[in-house]
């Protein structure tokens, strides 16, 4: 019998692979802590992290809690550090005015500090005085 060649027009060729990692979940699964940390960096959310491994997401939380909130952390770094270069280094203006808003507290409409105070109310005033003072008003410059 002739032996076939992997590829396209062969059959698979099977191997061995040493996994270190932690054993977890009621099948005995090895999770390398590694691999977790660069899926969660991927973005992938935790239930899409568990069913690759092929384990609970509760498992998968309660094993790697930190490890997830690491890579999700390195992610937002990277995101960060990419919207910086892109803002500055591209001078992309967009990007820039966007940062501006949101890191430093900028805005397109300037606050008056006027504008913003509540108009003064008293309890006290009697309307029917300030009624009849009007009306007063009125006739003395008509």
């Amino acid at each position: 019998m002739e032996k076939k060649k992997p590829g396209p027009k062969g059959g698979p060729k099977l191997g061995e692979k040493i996994v270190q990692g932690y054993v977890i979940g009621r099948n005995k699964v090895v999770v390398p802590a590694e691999e977790v940390e660069q899926l969660a960096a991927y973005g992938m959310k935790t239930t899409e992290i568990a069913d690759w491994f092929g384990v609970n997401e509760q498992t998968m939380r309660y094993n790697f809690s930190d490890i997830l909130l690491k890579g999700r952390t390195k992610l937002k770094m990277s995101l960060r550090v990419a919207m910086y270069k892109n803002a500055i280094d591209s001078n992309n203006t967009t990007m820039q005015i966007w940062l501006s808003k949101n890191h430093l507290g900028m805005s397109d409409t300037p606050l008056d500090g006027d504008a913003n105070t509540p108009l003064p109310w008293s309890e006290n005033v009697d309307d029917d005085v300030v009624i009849d003072e009007y009306d007063e008003e009125e006739n003395e410059e008509g």
